[in-house]
């Protein structure tokens, strides 16, 4: 989000795009989690400060454009009724995010039919889309914010959703599983993997040339 600076109206888009795909993770996973038998009924939907949200997620999100929640370990979700109950709360998060993203988007695109989504990357609206109009700078960054947190997400490795939705997939996580476990999340190896693709390099971070890549098509298709 500094990358946008120079634009305060696609800067506090981009924030209020983060802040609500938290939202959206944490109240998709808890509901997903109360639907499937995992969690209690009465477990509140709202964002909790001190559960949802990873400084270094929103350090990341500041540096790189888009960051992550609060690490949900797979050992908090029981596989008991099931993995694919398991899995679908850890994807929960990510697609509702996903889905609310081309939502946004879809209605930008069709709002705003003079739009330059067939030129555009999912970074060149994270850096700052101050070459829109305010109207659709606004719209487009809410899009896209969520969209980027969300592909981001289901990325498989620690402290990231897709790895809990990875871990249920198997029947059995063998010991390279673990292994990941011990490493990337035990001793956060993983965060430290995610700050460095974040900050490195300054002019146009790794974490945000891969989410270029997989979010190609989420903005081609409403071109």
């Amino acid at each position: 989000m500094l990358f946008a600076l120079g634009d305060p109206v696609a800067f506090a888009s981009l924030l209020v795009a983060f802040l609500l795909a938290l939202w959206l993770r944490a109240a998709a996973m808890r509901f997903t989690a109360r639907t499937v038998g995992l969690a209690e009924r009465r477990q509140s939907l709202r964002l909790r400060l001190r559960e949802d949200i990873d400084p270094f997620g929103a350090v990341a999100a500041a540096v790189g454009g888009t960051g992550w929640g609060k690490v949900v370990s797979v050992d908090e979700v029981s596989r008991w009724r099931g993995r694919g109950r398991a899995a679908a709360v850890f994807a929960a998060g990510p697609v509702a995010c996903i889905l609310s993203g081309e939502v946004i988007i879809a209605g930008y695109s069709l709002a705003f039919p003079d739009n330059p989504l067939d030129q555009l990357n999912v970074g060149d609206v994270l850096f700052g889309a101050g070459f829109l109009p305010y109207v659709q700078q606004v719209v487009l960054s809410l899009g896209v914010g969520l969209l980027a947190f969300g592909l981001l997400a289901l990325i498989p490795i620690p402290p990231l959703d897709g790895f809990g939705v990875l871990w249920n997939a198997l029947r059995t996580p063998g010991p390279s599983m673990n292994w990941m476990r011990l490493w990337l999340e035990d001793k956060n190896i993983g965060v430290l993997i995610l700050l460095i693709c974040a900050f490195f390099p300054t002019g146009y971070p790794i974490i945000v040339m891969i989410i270029d890549f997989l979010g190609a098509l989420f903005l081609r298709i409403w071109a």
